[in-house]
């Protein structure tokens, strides 16, 4: 075992892997908005249409298998005999991940027809295809990161995720460039990006190689290895505890691919008509996941707290860290899908090009909100252990979200769509805090923190409303992107200006829970300047 793996080792690596997934879920949503300008909204849509697909099983075992993998082979060393049961959970649970990525391949490849007649669209088969790949190498992939996690070596693992990220984004928008200043076929661009997913988990499994030099990928065969349904059980469940949040999210977008594009055709729309209208409904996915990185860091940065301190005799246990986590995360997540919806029109102008379909939009970034909640409380119930409750309330909302698209969309277009998914998002949310506040016996914010919370959005709402007024007033030019730009710049800061001036005037987190956050310190200094204390 690494030498470094005692706490402030441990401290160190999950700093590192924080940053890692921030730099990770920063570049997923940025390299969409330069991908979108390259290839139209029609493009869009045929990328946002696989996309799910394969970033299902990319998530479940990159991410989830992976931490689960760490967590057991960790707990291994307090067995009796720690090298053969370390041996034996590997060798289990590589040939499980083996035989679901086979399931997952066969799936994908040889049911790439019937998925493609199913979203309504033929053309989609060969991207499925394509993209059925990159489950192949998700055994070694998810091994590797959780042998590594397992010994306290964070560094290639972080390393890992951000080079395949880089290499990944490299090879969707160089390969949708080419293909677009040539034959110009945007299923030819849609496929080049799929395509640059399975290069880029390559890239992540060659640079982990590289680190690895002694480590075995797959464990040498056991004699009397006993049985394996303990092991397959828990590691099933812990992966899927681990990454059910962002899964969530991928069910919702399956849920699109099958339902969006069909209905609308199905309503009598134009095919064109059709791709276009779902291309623009997808742009607000990396708006939201721009918009829920700051909550998915607290996830990442607090869950060990709540985990430690839940195991902790006397005292308030984990509750303070608990309600400091709720209460940083509505509060970030209130700013961003607020500020987002108010400034909508030139946002989406200034990225996509135009302003189509605002309104839809601004529905959208509402997911925010619960995303928010939902991220940040499902892993601190994964931090104190409570699984069970959690799953079944998240699938109980992939169930909504399936049942109110069917419902809406024939009703209202794309709009329904993002109508379906705010009801599931803000039920389940709901839920979840209904079921956090009986374990931890106390509310999870005070009636004043929500009355300032409402003070601060309110004062922003206001502002960027007169503000905006006075650009109309005063400025008398046409609609343009540089316009959007220029506007929509000033809008944003002005916004966020004021929301965290009044955030940290009133106080709504003390100075020393900002400094547990990631980031908090300059907003500690903040408000220790406007308050005037030393």
């Amino acid at each position: 075992m690494a030498n470094n793996f005692g706490m402030k080792g441990y401290m160190k690596g999950a700093l590192l892997l924080t940053i890692a997934a921030l730099i990770v879920k920063a570049l997923s949503a940025v390299y969409r908005v330069p991908f979108q300008n390259l290839v139209g909204d029609q493009g869009f849509y045929i990328y946002q249409q696989i996309y799910p697909f394969i970033s299902f099983f990319v998530v479940w075992a990159s991410g989830g298998f992976a931490v689960a993998i760490s967590k057991m082979l960790a707990d291994a060393e307090s067995s009796i005999h720690p090298v053969e049961r370390k041996r034996i959970i590997s060798r289990t649970i590589f040939y499980y991940l083996t035989m679901l990525s086979i399931v997952f391949f066969c799936l994908l490849f040889f049911g790439a027809n019937f998925l493609s007649e199913m979203m309504g669209d033929k053309q989609l088969a060969p991207l499925l295809r394509t993209g059925s790949f990159v489950t192949l190498f998700m055994p070694v992939l998810a091994l590797m990161k959780g042998r590594f996690q397992s010994q306290g070596e964070m560094v290639p693992v972080a390393y890992a995720q951000v080079f395949e990220q880089f290499v990944r984004v490299a090879v969707i928008l160089i390969g949708a460039t080419i293909i677009m200043h040539t034959n110009k076929s945007l299923y030819a661009a849609g496929n080049a990006a799929v395509f640059g997913t399975v290069i880029g988990e390559i890239a992540g499994i060659i640079l982990l190689l590289y680190y690895s030099k002694k480590l075995h990928i797959i464990p040498r065969k056991i004699e009397n290895k006993g049985s394996t349904w303990p092991i397959l059980k828990e590691v099933t469940v812990l992966s899927l505890s681990v990454s059910m949040s962002s899964l969530l999210l991928l069910c919702f977008q399956l849920i699109d691919s099958f339902t969006v594009f069909s209905i609308l055709l199905h309503n009598g729309m134009d095919h064109i008509k059709a791709m276009e209208m779902k291309g623009i409904y997808d742009r607000g996915q990396p708006l939201v996941q721009l918009g829920i990185t700051i909550a998915s860091s607290l996830s990442l940065a607090i869950v060990p707290l709540v985990a430690l301190q839940s195991k902790k005799k006397g005292g308030r246990g984990s509750t303070p860290f608990i309600q400091l986590t709720y209460r940083a995360s509505i509060l970030l997540g209130v700013a961003a899908s607020i500020g987002l919806v108010i400034v909508m029109p030139y946002v989406n102008q200034m990225l996509f090009e135009t302003n189509a379909l605002s309104n839809v939009l601004m529905i959208y970034v509402l997911q925010i909100v619960p995303l928010s909640v939902i991220l940040t409380l499902t892993a601190i119930l994964q931090g104190m252990n409570k699984l069970k409750i959690p799953a079944l309330i998240l699938i109980g909302a992939i169930l909504l979200k399936y049942l109110g698209n069917l419902y809406f969309i024939p009703k209202w277009d794309v709009l329904g769509a993002a109508v379906a998914s705010n009801i599931a998002l803000f039920l389940s949310a709901g839920l979840l805090m209904i079921y956090l506040k009986r374990l931890v016996h106390s509310k999870l914010a005070t009636k004043e923190f929500y009355i300032k919370l409402s003070i601060a959005s309110g004062s922003m709402i206001l502002v960027v409303v007169m503000v905006d007024q006075l650009f109309q007033i005063f400025f008398h030019v046409a609609t343009s992107r540089v316009v959007a730009i220029a506007i929509g710049g000033c809008l944003i800061f002005i916004g966020a200006f004021v929301y965290l001036t009044i955030v940290a005037k009133t106080k709504m987190l003390a100075v020393k829970e900002w400094f547990l956050l990631p980031f908090g310190r300059k907003m500690a200094r903040y408000q220790l300047l406007l308050n005037k204390k030393k």
